[in-house]
């Protein structure tokens, strides 16, 4: 079972939609996800023009992959490497650090993490 930033069992980021390198509702992540999709993040409008901006429009449903096109609100697995970008252009979502990958910790500081962090209900 892979393990969240506090080494406790990951907790899934988004079932709808589905979500994870693996789409498996989990930021999971593998030798094969080079990108590591390793933070789960509640997006923001701000973030997914950012996003675009960079060239990675998530807004664009692609039917050929089973992608509906992300809105603001949507949880998603996002590579760590680009939500560490947003958030040094201060545009960054939150964190849901409960489903954020303890792999994401080889790329981006816990602290920076928490400073973004959303309370999740229990």
């Amino acid at each position: 079972m892979s393990k969240n930033v506090f080494g406790q069992d990951l907790i899934p980021c988004s079932l709808n939609p589905m979500t994870g390198f693996y789409r498996n509702g989990c930021c999971e992540t593998g030798p094969e996800d080079s990108g590591t999709h390793t933070v789960c993040a509640v997006l923001t409008e701000e973030f997914l023009v950012f996003s675009k901006s960079r060239g990675n429009d998530l807004m664009a449903p692609i039917p050929a992959y089973d992608f509906p096109g992300l809105k603001a609100g949507d949880r998603w697995c996002l590579c760590a490497l680009r939500w560490l970008e947003a958030y040094k252009a201060g545009c960054a979502p939150l964190v849901i650090l409960e489903a954020t990958n303890e792999k994401t910790l080889n790329l981006i500081p816990l602290d920076v993490l928490i400073s973004k962090a959303m309370k999740v209900a229990k």
